[in-house]
Order: C-alpha cells, then structure tokens, then sequence
C-alpha cells in the first residue's frame, strides 16, 4: 500500500464482481474504506446472471483482508430514494464520502429481445448512473471526485447491436459523455471533479458469454471463448482480446487520488488502442 487514497471514503455501484470488485481491491489497497453497492438480482432481459449476494460476499472478504473497512448494501441504481439511502447508510458507517465510482452496468446481446430491454438497459447504463451522481453530490465537499464507466462503445460508429438491448448500452454510454462534460462544469467551482473511463472488451461475466461470442462470431451458431477471443482484437490496435479489470481499477485509482486534482469533464481511454481505429 503506499497511500494514493489514504483515508478516503468510496462509494463504488456494481461492486459485487467483475470491475466493481477490481475497483473495491485496488481502492482499499491504496487506502480507502469501501461502500459497496450491488442489486445482486438479475434481468429477464439480459441472458448472463448478475452477482449474487455471495459474490457481494466475497468482496467484503476481500477488502477486509486488506485491513480497510467497507460496507455492503443491496440497491437498484434505477431507484434514486434506495440510492439516496445508501449514501446515507454508507456515510453513517464510515463517516463521510470522497469518492464516487458509478460503475454498474448492463448489457443484453440476445438475437431476439423484447423492448424492455431498451428500458432495462438505458435504466441502469444511463439513469443509474445519474441517481448515483445525484444522491451522492449533496454529501461531496471540495477535492471528492467522480468517476463513470464508459466504454469504446461510445465512440463507435455503431453499436454492438441492432437490438434494443445492444442500442440502448451505446446510447447510455455515448450520453455519458455529455453528462461527465456538462456536469463537470457545474461542479468545478465546488472544487469537485468528475470524469469517466472508456475500457474496451474487459475480462468480465459481460463479455464472456454466448451471446456477446455470437456477436463477434455470427459465423458460427453456438461459438465458444476459444472461437471468440480469435475475434476480439478487430477492436484494438494492440493484438489482445481485452483488458483486464485491473487494468481499468488503475485509471480509475489515478481519477480518485489527489493526483488528478486538477483533471475534470475528462473520459480516459483504456482500451489497448481501441479509439485509434475510429
């Protein structure tokens, strides 16, 4: 540990797994006490399984054993009293709160989906990441910092899918962009900051499943990790498949920390190259 957050407070959504967890780790390993916030439920849209109360579990385990304090709370980033009361929990626990990280996030790839999962979608990718800024913005004082997830989805000129599901996480993700732009300007004179991350493909439950492979492999009609990760790199100008959360949690420690003090209504590109190919 050498301290980059030393004694921060951060709230971080979709932290039960995946990048969220990453996040958390990386977070407490640099010094800050964690407010972990997962729905742990999952979609009839989306056709991969969400956290489970376990995995939000394990999170609290693995903060724990990095001698920080978290704490875990149950909540649907759609619904902005739940998210309101668990900045409220989570700073009765801990205190106070510096940092935000609004990174819970969806994403339906099905062949055939109903509208709902333009709803579902657009929901958790755009409005609850909107809730989580909100409720969080009356507890922030000078040098607490935001940050979203974005993702090189924003910056193609398509989306990864045609269906509602596929549409709906490009447009949430491209209207992030504005938000961190426009809302970074009403925040500045507060001395607050906020920014955002693009990863491209990251080794999470996201990516890995059949109908994110069937995307990248429509040549195929049931194609496996091995037949998929032979296609993942078109998105990079580096020849990897994808980013590692890890990789992601340290753009994201960089944004948290005092370091960044003076980057703001900014999105860091992590994707091995990825927007150099737009």
């Amino acid at each position: 540990m050498t301290g980059r957050v030393s004694d921060k407070v951060a709230l971080i959504t979709g932290a039960a797994r995946g990048q969220g967890r990453s996040h958390a780790i990386h977070l407490a390993r640099e010094g800050a006490d964690i407010i972990a916030v997962d729905y742990c439920t999952s979609f009839d849209t989306v056709s991969y399984p969400m956290a489970t109360e376990e995995d939000l579990r394990q999170t609290v385990k693995e903060v724990e054993a990095l001698g920080r304090r978290i704490i875990s709370i149950q909540a649907d980033v759609r619904d902005q009293p739940a998210m309101q009361q668990a900045m409220a929990d989570g700073i009765a626990e801990l205190g106070k709160l510096d940092v935000v990280v609004a990174n819970a996030g969806i994403c339906a790839m099905a062949k055939e989906q109903p509208l709902q999962a333009w709803v579902e979608v657009s929901g958790v990718n755009f409005g609850g990441v909107l809730n989580t800024l909100n409720a969080a913005i009356p507890h922030l004082k000078a040098g607490a910092s935001m940050v979203v997830t974005g993702s090189l989805a924003a910056l193609l000129p398509g989306g990864p899918s045609p269906e509602p599901g596929g549409m709906a996480y490009m447009w949430a993700k491209r209207s992030l962009v504005s938000l961190v732009h426009d809302l970074a300007l009403v925040l500045a004179p507060h001395l607050i900051r906020l920014n955002g991350v693009h990863p491209t493909n990251c080794d999470t439950d996201m990516l890995q499943h059949e109908e994110m492979y069937q995307s990248f492999r429509p040549d195929l009609e049931h194609p496996t990790r091995e037949d998929a990760t032979q296609a993942f790199p078109v998105l990079q100008s580096m020849p990897v498949p994808w980013v590692e959360p890890a990789d992601v949690s340290q753009v994201i420690v960089f944004l948290a920390s005092d370091e960044s003090r003076y980057v703001t209504g900014q999105f860091i590109n992590c994707d091995a190259g990825g927007h150099l190919k737009i």
